[in-house]
C-alpha cells in the first residue's frame, strides 16, 4: 500500500459566515469551489475555499456555527495552517495583509524557510511558508491575487501535543510519514515528496493547557486516499492496528473515515474524488446552495435556516500589481 499522499482539506469553525466568504475569497484569493452544509448538521453552512477546482491539498473548509464560542488554543489540536508562497512573495503578502488591516509577523526561518503568521477573523492561527511549490496547483484567474503570489496550496500543519510519541508513532507506522528534521520542540513528519500538504509538524508541549473547540478552532485534518480500494486497505490496517475508525462516510464530493490520535487530534482520510464537479460545472462553482440528494426535499426549510451571504466583488489592491 502506498503511504497516504499529503494533506487532502482541513475543516475549521467559524462563527460568522459572511465575515469567512469575505476574507477567504477577497484576502487570501481562494475560490469558494462549494457552498453546502454539513451533512450531519444541516442547519449550519459548509464552506470550501481551494484553488480553481479544488484539488485535494488545497482545500480548506469551515462549518459556521453562529452560537460558537472563541476556541481556546491549546494541546489536543492542530495549532495552526501553513501554505506555501513563492520566496519572492512575502513582501507582496505582508503589503497586502497590512492594507487589509490584519497584522502579520515575519518570524524566525523555520528549517530555513521564511514563515509569515497571521490570524482570520475568528482567530485562526495561518501561515505562508516561503519556499519552491511542488504540487498540482490551478490558479483561479478570476481572484484577486495574480498568479505569481497565489497561495500554492498546503505546505502543513502544525500539531500541539503534550505527549509527541504515540502520535507521531501513528504517522509513521500506519500512514507512512518519516521523522524529516527536528528543531527545539518542533519535529518535521514528511510524506509524499511532490505532492501539496506533505509537512505535519509537532510541537511538543509538556506542560501546555489543553484546548478547547470553538470558532477559530481546526475541527479536523483529512490525509488523502486515491481512492476508494486505498481507502478501503487503510481502515483494515487501522483497525488492525487497534485503532477506532468509523464507517466510511459519504461526502458527496468524497468519501471519509475518521479516526483519532492518541493526542487527540481528529484525523480524516478522504478519498481524492469524485471532486466539486459532481453537481455544478468548473464555472459555476460555490455559487449556489448545493445539498446532498437525500436532502433536497428539505431544500426550503434549510434554506430559510441560513443567513444569506453575499460572494461581494472582489477588488485588487494596489499590493496586487507588485
Amino acid at each position: 500500500m502506498q503511504p497516504i499522499a499529503g494533506l487532502h482539506h482541513i475543516t475549521a469553525i467559524t462563527k460568522d459566515p459572511q465575515a469567512n466568504v469575505d476574507f477567504y475569497r477577497q484576502a487570501l484569493g481562494q475560490r469558494l469551489v462549494k457552498t453546502t452544509i454539513n451533512f450531519d448538521d444541516p442547519s449550519t453552512y459548509h464552506f470550501y475555499y481551494g484553488d480553481l477546482a479544488g484539488s485535494p491539498g488545497t482545500i480548506l473548509t469551515f462549518f459556521s456555527w453562529a452560537h460558537a464560542t472563541r476556541g481556546q488554543l491549546g494541546n489536543g489540536e492542530t495549532a495552526a495552517v501553513a501554505y506555501t508562497i513563492r520566496p519572492e512573495s512575502i513582501g507582496f503578502w505582508q503589503t497586502r495583509l497590512a492594507q487589509l488591516g490584519v497584522e502579520s509577523n515575519l518570524t524566525e526561518p523555520r528549517f530555513g524557510a521564511d514563515v509569515l503568521c497571521f490570524q482570520d477573523p475568528d482567530g485562526m492561527q495561518l501561515e505562508l511558508v516561503a519556499g519552491e511549490p511542488v504540487g498540482a496547483f490551478r490558479h483561479w484567474e478570476e481572484g484577486p491575487i495574480p498568479a505569481a503570489h497565489a497561495l500554492r496550496g498546503f505546505h502543513g500543519v502544525t500539531l500541539w501535543l503534550r505527549f509527541e510519541q504515540l502520535t507521531a508513532n501513528l504517522l509513521m507506522s500506519q500512514l507512512g510519514y518519516t521523522l524529516a528534521q527536528i528543531e527545539g520542540n518542533r519535529s518535521r513528519y514528511q510524506v509524499a515528496d511532490g505532492e501539496n500538504g506533505q509537512f505535519v509538524d509537532i510541537m511538543y508541549r509538556p506542560d501546555g493547557q489543553p484546548g478547547s473547540s470553538g470558532a477559530g478552532s481546526i475541527h479536523h485534518i483529512a490525509f488523502r486516499a486515491a481512492d476508494d480500494d486505498e481507502q478501503l486497505a487503510y481502515l483494515a490496517q487501522l483497525q488492525s492496528a487497534g485503532q477506532r475508525v468509523t464507517s466510511v462516510q459519504d461526502r458527496l464530493y468524497f468519501h471519509s473515515i475518521y479516526f483519532r490520535s492518541a493526542g487527540g487530534v481528529l484525523f480524516e482520510i478522504a478519498t481524492d474524488g469524485p471532486g466539486f464537479t459532481f453537481d455544478e460545472p468548473l464555472a459555476q462553482l460555490g455559487n449556489s446552495l448545493m445539498l446532498p440528494p437525500w436532502l433536497e426535499n428539505q431544500r426550503a426549510d434549510i434554506e430559510g435556516a441560513l443567513p444569506p451571504i453575499e460572494r461581494r466583488p472582489l477588488q485588487a489592491t494596489e499590493s496586487d500589481d507588485e
